[in-house]
């Protein structure tokens, strides 16, 4: 093609068999990390009735992804990838497994739901290390964004699955499954993946090597700042149900303003991907600027039509972070590929935690509405301070 190598198609990724297993132990992983969700919350709060307890216990399916992501995903590095992949969902299946034992207190049901995420570093740096391999040149961001789609489809689908089967067969039963698709994974992935040990494969990984990798490199530097402004454009989704209030809507609003940003998503990435590769790079700047610009009207607190229109253009545009993760994962060395892919995750997860812990807070004093907007008028900055940087590191 004129102007720059033509882009990937689907059926150039399908036709991949090893991809094939590694997304449908990823879609099958993805909807067990939901069923744990759904689950272990409902648990609680029937025991409980505490709402502060409920909280906790969804956070600790968030939280322990910065630890891990520090401190666990360089396994990736040091042992075979498959076998990482491989014992991550062993591990998961059989703590969510012990859950099920009747008559737990909540303390350890908390702390198994911490553990039960822990691994989830190690297998995603092990598998995202794996892909560039099985997917070479422009077939890598199609397979990237087949990965990405199925996170969002994911994440609305495993919540509605998650509460049909905790209405219909139990929390226990819903428990039980959700181990179940952690063991279906390990299966595939241990029968359908080839062995892929990274060069320094029984070396110690150390931390602060890693660390230096990425930010001794001014184009990884750049990507992960691009990376971080998600936690300006995140808030939006931290805000639904009082921004949906202020509006004088009910729950159902909520829901229209939830499913808005992964539904805009996953059309940004079905786009993307159709895009020339030299293209998507400079596209990945200003997309970042446009998500959070197009969320500042939300100050304004619009109807909800229009509302949730603003939300699921901010949507499209951040499917930019399929083409920062991807330029990311392609400039890191292979051998340093999963503690790279860790630090740059915790970051981002710590931008995000950090966004919606001062987005609740600012929230007390101001509108939910004007915390929206604000969010987006202070992410277009550091967005633009980022597409900066990068600029000047791929010049």
């Amino acid at each position: 093609m004129a102007g720059g190598v033509a882009a990937a198609r689907w059926r150039d990724v399908a036709a991949v068999g090893q991809f094939r297993v590694l997304w449908l132990a990823h879609a099958q992983s993805r909807i067990g990390d939901q069923l744990a969700r759904v689950a272990l919350s409902v648990l609680v709060f029937e025991r409980t009735h505490s709402p502060a307890w409920t909280a906790l216990t969804y956070a600790m399916t968030i939280l322990p992804n910065l630890a891990g992501g520090t401190l666990l995903a360089g396994l990736a590095d040091r042992f075979d990838r498959r076998t990482v992949m491989v014992a991550a969902d062993l591990t998961r299946a059989a703590l969510v497994a012990v859950m099920v034992i009747p008559g737990q207190p909540i303390a350890v049901l908390v702390v198994l739901l911490c553990l039960v995420q822990l691994p989830f570093a190690p297998f995603s740096a092990a598998r995202n290390a794996v892909l560039p391999a099985v997917l070479p040149g422009d077939r890598y961001m199609v397979g990237l964004a087949v990965m990405r789609t199925t996170d969002q489809l994911g994440l609305v689908g495993g919540i509605a699955i998650g509460a049909t089967l905790v209405t219909y067969l139990g929390t226990s039963t819903t428990l039980m499954i959700d181990a179940a698709t952690f063991a279906a994974s390990a299966v595939l992935v241990r029968l359908g993946v080839g062995r892929h040990r990274p060069p320094r494969a029984g070396q110690r990984v150390n931390l602060g090597a890693g660390l230096r990798i990425v930010t001794g490199n001014p184009q990884l530097r750049a990507l992960v700042a691009i990376a971080c402004v998600n936690g300006f454009y995140v808030v939006p989704e931290s805000l639904a149900v009082p921004y949906a209030a202020q509006l004088g809507q009910g729950t159902g609003a909520v829901g229209w303003l939830l499913a808005a940003v992964p539904a805009g998503s996953i059309v940004g990435m079905i786009w993307l991907k159709s895009v020339r590769p030299d293209l998507r790079l400079r596209l990945m700047a200003p997309l970042t600027v446009a998500t959070c610009a197009i969320l500042v009207p939300s100050g304004w607190a619009p109807v909800l039509a229009v509302s949730v229109a603003l939300w699921a253009v901010s949507g499209l545009a951040s499917a930019h972070d399929m083409v920062v993760q991807g330029a990311f994962v392609q400039r890191v060395p292979d051998e340093s590929r999963g503690q790279a892919i860790g630090l740059a995750s915790a970051a981002m997860q710590a931008a995000q935690g950090v966004g919606i812990v001062l987005a609740g807070l600012l929230a007390q004093v101001l509108t939910p509405a004007a915390v929206v907007g604000l969010a987006g008028a202070a992410g277009v900055v550091a967005a633009v301070a980022a597409g900066v940087a990068w600029r000047r590191a791929a010049s």
